[in-house]
C-alpha cells in the first residue's frame, strides 16, 4: 500500500504540489484513473477503492470529496472524505465512514502533509467538530493534536490452498467447524438475492448490541458499486438464516467489514462455518491477506479472531478538534449506557425504521 508505513528519512518538499477537489457527479470521470492509481500499490484492501465516495453518498446521503494532489500532472495522492452531517450531532468531516481503512494514501510524507492542509481548510470552511482520519500509521502535522490508537487491524496471511489453511488453523476451531458441518446447515454465495437474509441477520445482531443498524441502502450501493467485489455469504438452517457476513475482494486482500449472527443459534457453530467458507473464498480467489476487521484488544472479538491465526496491525485513528472531545461520539461514553440498554430491548420493527436515521449521523 502506498500509505507511509514509517516516516520517510527525505527531507519533505511541496515544490510544484497542488492539491485538486473533486466532488459530486465530477468526481465519477476521475475514477477509473485515480482506481489505477490506488490499485498500483501491491495489497490494497477494496475499502481502500474511491468508488466509496458514491457509496456513501447514496447510501448515506453523506457529501464526499476526494482531494488529490499532483505534481506535473502525476498523481502524488489522495484522500477521501465524507461529511457526516445532522441537527442532532452537528458536523464531522470523517476518511471514511463506515470503513476501517482511511486518511491519506500518498507517496511521500510531502504529499500527504498538502493533502492534510486541504483536509484541515475543508474542515475548517465547512465548521465540523472535528477531522477524523482514520490511518494505519500516523502522520506528523501540526493540526492532528489528538489520536485513538485503542483499536487494531486482525489480519491473517492466507497459504495457497483451502487445504493448506484448514491444516494451519487451531484443531479447536477444525473441530468447530465440523461441529457445524454435522447440523445439516446450508452455506449460500449471492448478491442482492442474499440482502434480505443478510440483513434480517444484520439488524437482530445489531439491535441485540444496542447499536443502530446501518440501513439496507448502503448495501445495495456496496453491491451496485463493487460487482464482482462484494459478496454475501449466509449459514441457514430449515427455520431461515442463522449467520452472515460481507466479504469485500480487494487487490491481494480480502476483508469483512460486516458480519453476524444470532446468538440464539450459537450452539450450531454457524458463525465458525460462515468465517471458514469466507476464509476458504478468499484463498479461491487467490488472496494473500484476509482481514477480520479491527478490534479492541482483549475484546471478545479480538480472541475470536485470534483464535483463527489472524495477528495484530496497529490502527492510528487522528483528529484535528475544533469542538468537544473526540469521545463525546464514542459508545464507550457513559452518558450513552443508558440509551444504548433501551435499544437493546426496542421492538425489531422499530430499530430497523429509526436505526438508519440515526446511525447516518454518527461517524
Amino acid at each position: 500500500m502506498k500509505a507511509l508505513a514509517v516516516p520517510s528519512t527525505r527531507p519533505p518538499t511541496v515544490e510544484n504540489l497542488k492539491v485538486l477537489t473533486h466532488t459530486g457527479s465530477e468526481l465519477a470521470k476521475h475514477l477509473p484513473r485515480l482506481e489505477g492509481y490506488v490499485a498500483a500499490g501491491g495489497q490494497v484492501p477494496l475499502s481502500r477503492h474511491l468508488g466509496w465516495l458514491p457509496v456513501l453518498e447514496r447510501g448515506l446521503r453523506h457529501t464526499t470529496y476526494c482531494l488529490e494532489t499532483r505534481q506535473e500532472e502525476q498523481t502524488r495522492g489522495v484522500l477521501p472524505l465524507a461529511c457526516v452531517s445532522s441537527l442532532l450531532f452537528g458536523r464531522f468531516l470523517v476518511s471514511l465512514p463506515y470503513l476501517n481503512y482511511g486518511g491519506p494514501l500518498a507517496e511521500d510524507e510531502a504529499a500527504a502533509s498538502v493533502l492534510i492542509d486541504t483536509a484541515v481548510a475543508l474542515a475548517d470552511s465547512l465548521n465540523v467538530r472535528y477531522l477524523e482520519l482514520r490511518n494505519e500509521w500516523g502522520y506528523e502535522h501540526p493540526a492532528l493534536g489528538q489520536r485513538m490508537t485503542s483499536k487494531m487491524h486482525m489480519r491473517l496471511p492466507l497459504p495457497a490452498s483451502a487445504e493448506e489453511l484448514w491444516d494451519q488453523i487451531p484443531a479447536k476451531v477444525r473441530n468447530q467447524v465440523r461441529k457445524a458441518q454435522k447440523n445439516d446447515l446450508q452455506v449460500s454465495w449471492g448478491g442482492e438475492d442474499l440482502l434480505p437474509d443478510f440483513y434480517a441477520v444484520f439488524s437482530q445482531n445489531m439491535r441485540d448490541l444496542g447499536t443502530p443498524v446501518f440501513g439496507s441502502a448502503l448495501f445495495q450501493a456496496i453491491l451496485a458499486q463493487f460487482a464482482g467485489r462484494a459478496e454475501f455469504c449466509v449459514v441457514r438452517s430449515a427455520g431461515g438464516p442463522l449467520a452472515a457476513g460481507l466479504l469485500l475482494h480487494g487487490w491481494g486482500i480480502s476483508e469483512v467489514p460486516s458480519a453476524s449472527s444470532l446468538r440464539q443459534f450459537n450452539h450450531t457453530n454457524a458463525n465458525m462455518l460462515l468465517y471458514w467458507h469466507m476464509l476458504e473464498r478468499a484463498v479461491e480467489r487467490k488472496q494473500e491477506v484476509f482481514d477480520f476487521g479491527r478490534s479492541s484488544e482483549d475484546s471478545s472479538t479480538y480472541r475470536f479472531k485470534k483464535q483463527w491465526g489472524a495477528l495484530p496491525h496497529p490502527a492510528e485513528w487522528q483528529y484535528y478538534v475544533r469542538k468537544g472531545t473526540i469521545q463525546d461520539m464514542r459508545p464507550q461514553n457513559p452518558k450513552y449506557q443508558t440509551l444504548i440498554r433501551i435499544w437493546q430491548h426496542l421492538p425489531l420493527r422499530i430499530t430497523r425504521l429509526l436505526g438508519p436515521r440515526i446511525v447516518r449521523a454518527i461517524p
